[in-house]
């Protein structure tokens, strides 16, 4: 009675116990993740760190400098744009097979027929697996096999985001008004007419968002792939991260921020004029 009119919070026993309860759990997870925050504070680290970071007040600007990065900047945006498009060619025959939204076989019953639901269930797996794989994996692999350049980074972009991409278009198809899409399938439409015209006008601007959204992951996942091999303004960086020539990263990242902001300027003119 005296430890609660002494304290305003009645349940500081109960809170108190909790937090020495999570501390508890998340002990074993910092021992054997060997995290040592204290390497950060080691004197010669900061040193060199600070001489890098202070680099960054002084961008390279030489001309020479500036058009071998206008030219892997290209390189770079082309890696994501047919990673991309790639991802995109499987990614629409995998949605018209896995979305139940599409599926002609549930038309009078509402029930997806077994064969139908095990051959969607296969590709969802597929899908799954796909998208499982960080797309740095698939490049490290593609690397071995087809050389150090972009067509590792084309090929890894390609494979995970068709995973990502089939996944949310299905289910963004699958949460919009399905009376169009109904309607054109009990009339005899097929699958592809019925998702041009039932569900993509009313889905257009949110899967148009979504893969905008994508083609900058695409671009943001192109520069770290570069520092596996796979070519674009990643693999200069990771030179010039390697001579510790901060101002010459200073200008790649400007470039990168500049490329985001871009492909956000895209999103929001294509979703105003989609409504």
């Amino acid at each position: 009675m005296a430890a609660t009119l002494l304290h305003p919070d009645p349940a500081w026993r109960g809170r108190l116990l909790a937090c020495a309860a999570a501390l508890l759990l998340l002990w074993p997870a910092l021992v054997y993740s060997e995290f040592k925050p204290w390497i950060l504070f080691d004197l010669q680290s900061l040193a060199a760190a600070g001489t890098f970071l202070g680099d960054f007040l002084h961008p390279a600007h030489s001309l020479e400098f500036l058009a071998m990065v206008l030219r892997e900047t290209w390189i770079t945006v082309a890696i994501a744009t047919c990673g991309l498009v790639l991802a995109l060619l499987g990614a629409i025959p995998a949605t018209l097979l896995v979305s139940e939204r599409l599926s002609i076989s549930r038309l009078g019953t509402g029930r997806v027929r077994w064969p139908a639901a095990l051959v969607r269930q296969g590709v969802r797996w597929v899908l799954v697996l796909l998208r499982s794989v960080p797309e740095l994996v698939w490049a490290l692999l593609f690397v071995r096999v087809v050389g150090l350049g972009p067509t590792a980074g084309v090929l890894a972009i390609a494979l995970t985001y068709c995973g990502m991409l089939a996944k949310v278009y299905a289910e963004i198809l699958e949460s919009s008004d399905a009376h169009a899409t109904d309607a054109l399938l009990a009339n005899g439409a097929a699958r592809l007419p019925a998702l041009l015209y039932g569900a993509l006008p009313e889905a257009a601007a949110e899967l148009v968002s979504y893969t905008i959204y994508r083609w900058e992951c695409a671009i943001r996942g192109s520069a770290i792939m570069g520092f596996v091999g796979a070519g674009g303004l990643g693999q200069r960086m990771d030179e010039s991260t390697r001579m510790m020539a901060g101002g010459e990263v200073a200008t790649m990242l400007f470039v990168f921020v500049l490329l985001v902001a871009a492909a956000d300027l895209v999103s929001t003119l294509l979703r105003r004029r989609l409504g």
